[in-house]
């Protein structure tokens, strides 16, 4: 067995009223492939490029390694220059990333370089941020905090994206007062024996190239893995759905903090707990006795 996972739609360009109506409003995600010709970034952006603007800047890295109570929330795991993470990326796999990290604000130069896309939707201007990795690299499933409606715009090489609504976070083994699934679910190749609800959740799957755009609506479950390294940045817009305003409003001025001070409090046995809640939950919720 495998996921449950359809292609996502895929448009050459697209109108503002079109992308409103097919896939705003119904909040269905879409890849429009040919959006950034026009933008200086497409033919100027790669490793190379950013080696060359940002070598000096000395970046923090993730990996995927599991959570442990003594980091932070979003706490990274090491730093280094981004020259010698660039030649990291080119020379050999690694599992350090790059994450959340606003470029454009310490290289204004990359601003000239971009321009916000007018398809309806009011961007937050001052986080473009950037995301980084190399082959094989990969995110835990999770969704962001602030359930943003997201354009995300990938650079050099490919990789390959999955993604839930909300409305399937009964299968998904939702770790509880976080962002994430069960860290130990292989989404590129799930056990469905171990996790076998998840081959009822719905979602969907593609792969990202070099000058394409993906729309993720609010609150998306997002995997993403680097087939090769590469990079991407990610445009984001205030969720208009007001479930969805709350739930973030609520995760950035209460989730975050209690989940941290449990940590300290309770240490590793909340990490433990949380990841047991996990499976009980989900089980509960779908009628399986735990």
């Amino acid at each position: 067995m495998t996921l449950n996972l359809q292609d996502i739609p895929r448009v050459k360009t697209i109108s503002k009223d079109d992308f409103i109506t097919h896939y705003f409003k119904p909040q269905k995600p879409v890849v429009i492939e040919r959006y950034i010709d026009d933008w200086p970034a497409y033919k100027k952006w790669n490793l190379d490029y950013m080696k060359t603007v940002a070598g000096h800047i000395t970046i923090p890295l993730y990996d995927d390694r599991p959570v442990d109570y003594k980091d932070g929330f979003n706490e990274a795991h090491a730093t280094m220059k981004m020259s010698d993470y660039i030649d990291l990326l080119k020379r050999e796999p690694t599992r350090y990333r790059i994450f959340l990290w606003n470029a454009l604000k310490e290289i204004p130069e990359l601003q000239k370089d971009i321009s916000f896309p007018d398809l309806g939707l009011r961007l937050m201007k001052d986080i473009p941020m950037l995301f980084f990795g190399g082959r094989d690299s990969y995110t835990f499933m999770h969704y962001d905090i602030d359930l943003a409606n997201i354009f995300h715009f990938h650079f050099e090489g490919s990789k390959q994206i999955i993604l839930f609504d909300q409305n399937q976070n009964d299968y998904l083994y939702k770790v509880p007062h976080s962002l994430i699934t069960r860290e130990d679910i292989d989404f590129a190749k799930p056990d469905l024996e171990k996790w076998p609800l998840l081959a009822k959740a719905k979602g969907f799957k593609t792969e990202l190239n070099h000058g394409e755009v993906l729309y993720m609506p609010e609150g998306y479950w997002h995997y993403m893995r680097y087939i090769t390294p590469g990079f991407s940045l990610s445009l984001r817009g205030i969720p208009r759905n007001p479930k969805n305003l709350s739930k973030a409003i609520y995760n950035l001025f209460i989730m975050r903090h209690f989940d941290n001070a449990m940590r300290r409090l309770k240490g590793q046995e909340w990490i433990d707990w949380k990841n047991q809640q996990a499976i009980i939950r989900t089980h509960k919720k779908n009628g399986i006795a735990v």
